[in-house]
């Protein structure tokens, strides 16, 4: 096994040159850069695969630059500490609420954060700005003004929702999923439930290979109306900080209830990763308010949160089995409290478009978001015949100003370690309706 300070020496170089790209002040990227060895020192002996040195270090360096821009945050003459405040954005289970801060510093241009970065975090005087910036006095002002109201208008709680990347050509998409889904039923089996390799990637159901396409729905619930569908294909092979996968491009369409009222489809790229034994998200790239943002699994919360999972984003296991990790008794489920947790629950029967399929049911409690359930069920195959979300009672309630019991009497409820979940919408592929 390589030494830490062999493996140090090896990359040394592109990890300075990340923590000085991201701190051009050269003491406080040397500071950073201490504590960044010094971690990855301390926790060298967690590390698993030693030729992944370099992306794990990466990702510790990305992390105290986070951290070292949060400290001087605490500064700023601006609300960056509120984060009860949060937004809609998208992941990999669907909608989710959003980091405050981190989002909104996002949404600002590169001159924006420059100037407010000069002016609060390094508390320069407006004129000592000027000189740094090669520009008039009066234009350091105008700069500061607009980027303070850019932030509060920004700000999550108050920023519209972003403005994706919608394709100018083609129109709306001719999906053979229906607008409404057909009726189904889900009986528990009695048998032990099986062990399959499911090689989909989570959330969006395409398995990531060359030459994979597929397209999936949302159906909204009680009703089962289609409100959007998604069209899913490999389109080739990627690298991503050195690490190989395929590139999955996919366009959203949204479903009115008027035909006329339906939006042109809204595109998201993908890169996603197959191993043995996980398959896992690299990097997601989608337009907001004019601008392509990119994410990779080295930018911290804005790509774990959404797109993320397992230690140091090892992905989601692909040969599934039960651990016995959740108890299931009809609709009462039991999980450890305050973990994450991902497991099968048992086997059932799905009959959806009059086929009867055998399946398992994983269930993930709150691994994307503490109060979100879903239930996968998925055929011996290795394919998701229906995926169903359930949000805890109070999930969002500052953005809908309702409990779910409240917002859909109708929709059938499970409990989870005596929290109530209330069943929202259903997915299911093009592969079984």
């Amino acid at each position: 096994m390589e030494t830490f300070e062999a493996l140090m020496e090896l990359h040394r170089g592109p990890v300075e040159r990340f923590v000085r790209w991201k701190l051009p002040v050269r003491a406080d990227a040397e500071d950073v850069l201490q504590e960044v060895w010094l971690t990855a020192y301390r926790s060298f002996g967690t590390l698993r695969e030693p030729e992944h040195f370099k992306a794990w270090v990466l990702r510790i360096a990305q992390n105290k630059c986070a951290d070292w821009f949060r400290q001087q945050a605490q500064r700023m003459e601006l609300p960056l500490e509120q984060a009860a405040e949060q937004r809609i954005c998208a992941g990999r289970l669907g909608p989710r609420s959003g980091t405050a801060v981190s989002e909104t510093l996002e949404l600002l241009g590169d001159k924006e954060k420059q100037i407010l970065y000069l002016y609060y975090w390094k508390q320069l005087p407006q004129a000592e700005i000027a000189a740094q910036l090669h520009i008039p006095q009066g234009t350091v002002k105008s700069r500061l003004y607009a980027a303070k109201a850019s932030f509060r208008r920004y700000y999550t709680g108050r920023i519209p929702e972003a403005i994706p990347n919608k394709q100018k050509n083609g129109g709306n998409s001719m999906s053979k999923l229906p607008d409404y889904l057909p009726a189904y039923t889900i009986e528990p089996d009695p048998r032990p439930p099986f062990a399959v390799r499911c090689e989909e990637v989570m959330g969006w159901f395409i398995v990531p290979k060359p030459g994979e396409k597929l397209t999936w729905a949302f159906y909204d619930q009680p009703d089962g109306r289609c409100t959007g569908h998604m069209e899913l294909k490999v389109t080739g092979k990627a690298e991503v900080h050195g690490i190989e996968g395929v590139e999955i491009r996919a366009l959203e369409y949204s479903r009115a209830k008027d035909p006329a009222d339906s939006e042109e489809a809204i595109e998201r790229l993908f890169i996603a990763q197959l191993t043995d034994t996980h398959t896992r998200y690299l990097a997601e790239s989608h337009t907001e308010n004019g601008v392509r943002k990119c994410f990779t699994f080295l930018d911290g919360d804005a790509f774990l949160k959404n797109w993320g999972f397992g230690e140091d984003n090892c992905g989601f296991e692909t040969d599934l089995r039960a651990k016995g990790l959740i108890l299931c008794d009809g609709n009462t489920l039991t999980a450890p409290a305050g973990e994450e947790t991902l497991d099968v629950t048992g086997r059932y029967t799905v009959t959806l478009n009059g086929t009867a399929h055998d399946c398992i049911c994983l269930t993930d409690v709150e691994s994307y978001e503490e109060s979100v359930v879903a239930q996968q069920y998925i055929n011996a195959e290795g394919h998701t015949v229906l995926w169903r979300r359930f949000n805890r009672n109070d999930w969002h309630f500052s953005r809908y100003g309702k409990l779910w019991t409240e917002l859909l009497p109708d929709s059938e409820r499970i409990t989870v370690n005596g929290e109530t979940y209330v069943h929202w919408y259903d997915c299911v592929t093009d592969l079984f309706v």
